[in-house]
């Protein structure tokens, strides 16, 4: 055995207990908490695959969209589709997919470059989040959908049942926010796109009269605008 394969297979025997799976292909989960910087990009063609967790995430991402949404389904039958989507926003969010990175014990297992980890990467919630929805498509590919929801039923259906009600959208906390002190509506703009084309991060900077421009990160130009929003309100002390 390599000594590539080695580090991996230890590594996919110390998160067993956490991920609640051992990996046949232990290599899935050494990809999954890889981070891109740790390859160069210096003579990869245009187009090509970055190596690092990227597509992992990608593809976990859309696995647990589709497992919290069935366990939303079930557990609130008497919830209209609006109240559904409230929640399921919450729980595939950043913060949420950090904090689960957290319990399982994600940060001590990844490879990042000398700069990343300098720079605190292991700390950065955005990067945690990330290789946590990584882990979720090396779960989904290695051992099909079952072990995969386990896995998010463990560790999302506590976050679930933490939240009575369903939480307001912070884009409609702002503009209740808004209306009532009878200022004009927020205003989203699109100020960047970064990241490859099946990845993108998407900038959107926030203006409410009377206050400074905020500015919200996310994957999709929704999610960076109710980052925005957040954020503004946060600052605000207003809650949803």
């Amino acid at each position: 055995m390599t000594g590539a394969a080695t580090a991996a297979a230890e590594t996919a025997t110390s998160l067993a207990d956490a991920l609640g799976y051992r990996f046949e292909r232990p290599a899935l989960l050494a990809q999954a908490l890889t981070h891109p910087s740790v390859a160069p990009a210096r003579g990869r063609r245009p187009g090509a695959a970055a190596p690092g967790y990227e597509r992992l995430e990608f593809l976990g991402d859309r696995v647990l969209g589709l497992v919290v949404a069935e366990l939303l389904y079930r557990a609130f039958p008497g919830e209209s589709e609006g109240a559904l989507a409230q929640r399921l926003a919450a729980l595939v969010r950043r913060d949420s997919l950090a904090r689960v990175a957290g319990a399982v014990g994600l940060a001590p297992h990844l490879a990042l470059s000398r700069g990343e980890a300098e720079g605190g990467g292991r700390d950065n919630p955005s990067l945690l989040a990330d290789a946590c929805e990584a882990v979720i498509g090396a779960l989904y590919l290695d051992g099909g959908l079952a072990p995969a929801a386990r896995f998010i039923g463990r560790y999302w259906r506590p976050l679930m049942e933490a939240e009575a009600r369903p939480p307001q959208d912070a884009k409609t906390a702002l503009q209740e926010w808004a209306q009532g002190l009878g200022l004009p509506l927020p205003v989203y703009d699109t100020v960047a796109r970064e990241g490859p084309p099946h990845a993108p991060l998407f900038a959107v900077e926030l203006r409410v009269e009377g206050q400074s421009p905020v500015v919200g990160r996310g994957r999709s130009k929704r999610a960076a605008e109710r980052a925005a929003a957040a954020a503004l309100l946060a600052c605000l002390n207003v809650h949803g």
